[in-house]
């Protein structure tokens, strides 16, 4: 799959989680909506898209505890929403698609944040990334 697909597929997620987050829906109901009839986006990009929703919706609490001990002052709650399912997309795909290198995760959640983000968030999502990646490493 091409870069460009994979980060296509990333923002999905991306999108995906915050539905869920902000829309307080299941995992079940994310995809019974989100997907409409007639979408283009289909095959390889829908299928990583729907593997990083998996990823992050059941490693959440794991996810989340990774953030909150990364964050020195900041609760996971207090984080603008964009940023938190950003960030919950990008540690999942550390935690679940061990065949990529932190550094890439950490570039295209850095990308996607450009776009999404505000932009003083993205000196706080990196530090927050590299923080979590360096204490997913083997000691």
């Amino acid at each position: 799959m091409s870069a460009g697909a994979r980060r296509k597929g990333r923002e999905l997620a991306m999108q995906m989680l915050f539905q869920s987050d902000v829309g307080k829906q299941t995992p079940e109901q994310v995809r019974a909506t989100f997907w409409k009839a007639g979408d283009a986006v289909e095959g390889e990009v829908r299928g990583f898209a729907e593997d990083l929703f998996r990823v992050a919706t059941e490693n959440q609490e794991k996810i989340d505890e990774l953030l909150v001990a990364n964050s020195k002052h900041w609760r996971l709650e207090r984080m603008p929403a964009v940023d938190r399912n950003l960030l919950r997309m990008a540690v999942g795909e550390m935690i679940g698609f061990k065949g990529t290198p932190f550094p890439i995760v950490i570039n295209e959640a850095l990308e996607i944040g450009r776009r999404y983000s505000a932009p003083e968030s993205i000196n706080f999502l990196n530090g927050l990334l590299d923080a979590v990646a360096h204490s997913l490493l083997p000691h």
